[in-house]
């Protein structure tokens, strides 16, 4: 069985980054932000933060159909739990890649309806998130 491709998730950084610099964000990469209930310590991607208002971002990139797809809910509940401290005020989970069969429920807000708290956390595209991130309003 051949192994997945697992360094895309850097490449989605890297495309992130400069939006983020342009917002006038200050950025940290994979930082611990808690536990993963019960199944160990909880990194996210890229904590953000200007005028002293932090976020969490949690990056999934999807170029085929798979798995990503499905972490997605168990990642939203380990981010409304990172936020439950009052340390960050929101946090994003930023979908890459053109193999997502369900982007457009998860942007539109589908698990909150299903997960109380999912409010807190946004779903976008990449395209989205970069032109939130360029004009600073994360």
């Amino acid at each position: 069985m051949a192994s997945r491709d697992t360094s895309t998730g850097g490449v989605l950084e890297e495309m992130i980054l400069p939006a983020l610099r342009r917002g006038a964000y200050l950025v940290q990469t994979h930082v611990e932000v808690g536990r993963r209930l019960g199944a160990g310590r909880h990194f996210v991607d890229m904590v953000v933060e200007r005028e002293r208002r932090r976020v969490l971002v949690s990056l999934k990139w999807q170029q085929v159909s798979g798995t990503a797809e499905q972490k997605v809910p168990f990642e939203v509940i380990c981010l409304i739990e990172a936020l439950k401290d009052g340390a960050y005020e929101k946090a994003y989970v930023v979908l890459g890649g053109e193999g997502w069969k369900l982007r457009e429920f998860y942007t539109s807000g589908g698990l909150n309806e299903y997960l109380r708290g999912a409010d807190r956390v946004e779903i976008m595209t990449l395209e989205s998130f970069i032109a939130r991130a360029n004009q600073g309003r994360l």
